[in-house]
């Protein structure tokens, strides 16, 4: 059976360390290098009901997308991380997960969304093999059609959208969190931008800049990465089992 360690350097050869931000964590969080993984869970976050899922399934190894943690002051059950932590512990599963890096990955959260979203001569922001956000054409329509369409093909509970007065055409992308990369969408030309976790005011001056904004929602803008990072585990390691969280969901609900 392969290794946490193997596992792991084999996700990092894709989604590689250098390519996270700064203030991100990566890699081997929780765990032996050197246990041997025999059952493995993905999931988009690591928590207690995911490793509860794990522990009872007979999971090595959960491969996550958000980090199992940045920082703790302590590792004591009066903290949620620290109870995590310790229930981790225990039942020795080990945790590797791949944030900013994957967003950033040549098939990774961004690539898998884009495709999600059926666009087409999908590139990066500058045009390189990698990074943060990605670029597509679709078919030109009226805005409400294409925000009708991005919450059936992610399964959203809710999409919140800002018309900037003009029909979709050429379309910006970025998983989770990425307003900061509106600036390098209005560059690139795009006329809608679909991300989450939006703040009013920006969309407010998205309207003002003439582009359609797109909330489509955290959860639902990154977790179809989860479904492919399995697809390549199973490729790559094809004597485990591999499987997604059954359980995980949106934290966030709609009325």
């Amino acid at each position: 059976m392969p290794t946490v360690n193997e596992i792991r350097n084999r996700c990092l050869a894709w989604a590689q360390p250098d390519w996270k931000e700064e203030w991100d964590n990566v890699g081997l969080l929780c765990g032996s290098a050197g246990a041997e993984v025999s059952k493995l869970l993905v999931a988009l976050d690591v928590t207690m009901a995911v490793a509860k899922e794990a522990a009872e399934w007979g999971a090595e190894l959960i491969v996550s997308h958000h980090p199992l943690l940045f920082s703790t002051s302590n590792l004591s059950d009066e903290t949620p991380e620290g109870a995590l932590l310790l229930y981790l512990a225990r039942h020795r599963i080990a945790v590797v997960s791949l944030h900013t890096n994957l967003d950033s990955a040549p098939g990774g959260v961004n690539d898998v969304l884009a495709q999600r979203l059926g666009l087409q001569d999908i590139s990066t922001f500058d045009g390189g093999d990698h990074g943060i956000g990605r670029i597509g054409t679709a078919p030109e329509q009226e805005l409400e059609a294409f925000v009708r369409f991005v919450k059936e093909r992610l399964g959203a509970g809710g999409v919140r959208y800002a018309p900037g007065g003009r029909p979709v055409r050429r379309v910006a992308v970025g998983g989770g969190s990425c307003m900061d990369f509106l600036p390098q969408a209005i560059a690139a030309g795009c006329d809608t931008f679909v991300t989450g976790d939006v703040k009013y005011h920006q969309f407010q001056q998205a309207a003002k800049l003439g582009v359609n904004l797109i909330d489509a929602g955290h959860f639902p803008t990154e977790d179809p990465v989860c479904e492919v990072l399995c697809g390549c585990l199973r490729g790559q390691f094809p004597e485990i089992e591999v499987k997604k969280s059954g359980i995980h969901g949106d934290c966030v609900k709609f009325a």
